[in-house]
C-alpha cells in the first residue's frame, strides 16, 4: 500500500477564538477521565471534521493574497490605591496564614505588575485575504463572541480569526463580560480597556475593507 503525496502542501494549524471555551463542564464536579482519553476523544472529534470538509475542497491554482497591518493603542487598567495596599499586604502575610483564596497570592503579584506596567499597550493587528477567505489575527485570548462578529461583519466569506497571533496580552473580554464578571475579566488576567474587543473589532473591519 502506497501513500498518495502531494507536493507543496502546507498545513496549518491554530488557535481560534476560543479564550471562553472549555471542553469540560468547570461548574460542575471534576471529570474522571483515564489518562489522555479526553485529549483522544477531542482529537478524533476534530480529525473526523477534517475528513468531511476534505472531501468538499476545491483546488485553485491561483488566488489573490493581500495582507494589511496596523497598530493600535489600547489603555492598559491599573489597580486602585486599595488594591495595590491589599495585594502588598498578601504578599507580605506568612505562608502560614489560610489564604482567602487559592490565588490570591498569585494574583497579589499581578495587580502590582499591572502597578508597574505602561499606561498603553501599542498591539500589532493583521488580516490577510487569500482569494475569497478572510482571516485576521488578534493577539489576545479573544472570546467566540468576538470572533462570530468578525465573521459576519467581514465582507469576506468565509471568515475566520486566529487568537495569540504576534503577541500575547491576556484575556480580551467583551463590554458585556466584564459587567458579569468571571475569572477572564480579572485584573491580570485581563489587561486592557474594557472597551478593547469592540476597538479591536473595528480596526479589522477597517483593514478587511483595504483588501477587497
Amino acid at each position: 500500500m502506497q501513500t498518495a503525496r502531494i507536493p507543496h502542501l502546507l498545513q496549518i494549524m491554530s488557535n481560534g477564538t476560543c479564550g471562553d471555551v472549555n471542553n469540560i463542564n468547570v461548574t460542575g464536579p471534576p471529570e474522571k477521565n483515564p489518562p489522555y482519553a479526553k485529549m483522544r476523544l477531542v482529537a478524533n472529534d476534530v480529525a473526523q471534521e477534517v475528513i468531511r470538509v476534505n472531501k468538499t475542497v476545491q483546488y485553485q491554482d491561483w488566488v489573490r493574497l493581500k495582507v494589511a497591518q496596523d497598530e493600535l493603542s489600547l489603555i492598559v487598567r491599573k489597580p486602585s490605591p486599595e488594591m495595590i495596599a491589599r495585594a502588598k499586604m498578601v504578599i507580605a502575610r506568612p505562608d502560614t496564614v489560610k489564604p482567602y483564596h487559592r490565588y490570591e497570592k498569585p494574583y497579589a503579584e499581578r495587580t502590582l505588575k499591572m502597578h508597574e506596567a505602561p499606561d498603553n499597550y501599542k498591539i500589532i493587528l493583521q488580516v490577510f485575504r487569500i482569494g475569497d477567505l478572510g482571516v485576521a489575527a488578534i493577539p489576545f485570548e479573544t472570546f467566540a463572541e468576538t470572533g462570530l462578529e468578525i465573521k459576519a461583519k467581514s465582507p469576506f466569506k468565509p471568515t475566520f480569526t486566529i487568537e495569540l497571533a504576534n503577541g500575547s496580552y491576556g484575556y480580551l473580554p467583551t463590554p458585556e463580560q466584564h459587567k458579569l464578571g468571571g475569572y477572564e475579566t480579572w485584573l491580570g488576567t485581563n489587561r486592557v480597556e474594557t472597551e478593547a474587543s469592540r476597538k479591536i473589532v473595528s480596526k479589522l473591519l477597517e483593514l478587511f475593507t483595504r483588501l477587497k
